[in-house]
């Protein structure tokens, strides 16, 4: 029997539901990492601190070392951060000491890094006797004292400088991050992208530099930015504790010298506030560019693990982005 007009609205079938759609908007968001606020703040200050490191011995005031008549004198319009017991200028030890602690910092991260990729993702794709080799010698140089072996080569070459100590901490840092990248190549190298890119002939190295590596980008920047802040600490910690045969000024010198002159005891507050607060604001834009990393990784991060997708019909859905199953809530416009 034929069915009335008046009930083909009974029968209809509901409309499908609306499929999110991929925009600009939505495309833009893979790239938020350059705009995060932490990730923005943390990138002019370090690069403030690069640029001071450079610049810093030719905008100094004084000469570092200089003696003067203007004995442990608090902060003046001549001396805007005061002088030492010798009379010498603060301000300029301050600028002066950016070079050390920029130039050793930077260069471990970049030795650890390298080494950490070459080994880390090499016996992660390669697997079996090289592969385990390689985490074999991950696992010994993760047991080597790094400090106490950059103490001892230090007294033994006094004239090795700077790079002498950049090299050695990156020689003995990388192999944790060469361990948590060969634990991400295991978990790639057998994607389907991967056994496509085999599968058509492509060489290893091909694979490993075109397939690979860009999916750890994140990863290797993150162990990075990690290894520069180990390297700043630790090349301060040396010049405090009196290896300071590496570099004529640093930040950890001016430390190591007001502690052995008691300033505290003597209430020359300005002699290790300023080196103090120099080392917290590096330490404290490094950070802020590893979270601006983390952030970018995972999406849970982002937004309290929200994000906007916009539907077909106009609506707006914020949804949960996380190992959790994925919900959806309508909200207005």
């Amino acid at each position: 029997m034929a069915v009335p007009m008046t009930d083909l609205a009974t029968v209809t079938p509901n409309p499908p539901p609306a499929k999110a759609v991929v925009g600009p908007a939505a495309r833009r968001r893979r790239f938020r990492f350059p705009t995060g606020g932490k990730t923005v703040t943390g990138v002019v200050v370090l690069a403030f601190f690069m640029v001071i490191a450079v610049i810093g011995e030719w905008i100094a005031p004084f000469d570092p070392s200089a003696r003067s008549n203007d004995l442990l004198e608090p902060p003046s319009g001549k001396h805007w951060f005061g002088t030492t017991h010798l009379g010498q200028d603060i301000f300029s030890q301050v600028l002066a000491g950016a070079r050390s602690v920029m130039l050793v910092g930077l260069t471990a991260g970049v030795v650890a890094t390298v080494l950490a990729v070459l080994v880390g993702v090499t016996s992660g794709y390669l697997g079996g006797t090289s592969g385990e080799g390689l985490s074999a010698l991950s696992n010994v140089f993760l047991v080597i004292p790094a400090l106490p072996l950059i103490i001892i080569i230090g007294s033994a070459l006094p004239e090795g400088g700077d790079y002498l100590v950049a090299v050695v901490i990156g020689f003995t840092s990388w192999a944790w991050g060469a361990r948590i990248l060969r634990a991400q190549t295991l978990s790639l190298r057998r994607r389907e992208y991967v056994e496509a890119a085999r599968a058509s002939g492509e060489s290893t190295w091909r694979i490993i530099f075109f397939e690979i590596l860009p999916n750890l980008t994140a990863v290797i920047a993150s162990g990075f930015v990690g290894t520069v802040i180990f390297a700043v600490m630790s090349e301060i910690t040396l010049a405090f504790v009196g290896v300071s045969s590496f570099s004529n000024w640093n930040w950890g010198t001016i430390l190591f010298w007001a502690q052995s002159q008691q300033a505290l005891a003597q209430g020359a507050w300005w002699w290790f506030v300023p080196a103090g607060l120099a080392i917290a604001v590096l330490g404290t834009a490094l950070s802020l560019l590893n979270f601006g990393i983390d952030e970018f990784v995972s999406p849970r991060l982002r937004g309290n693990g929200k994000t906007k997708v916009k539907t077909t019909d106009g609506r707006t859905v914020r949804m949960r982005v996380g190992f959790t199953p994925v919900l959806g809530r309508e909200e207005d416009r």
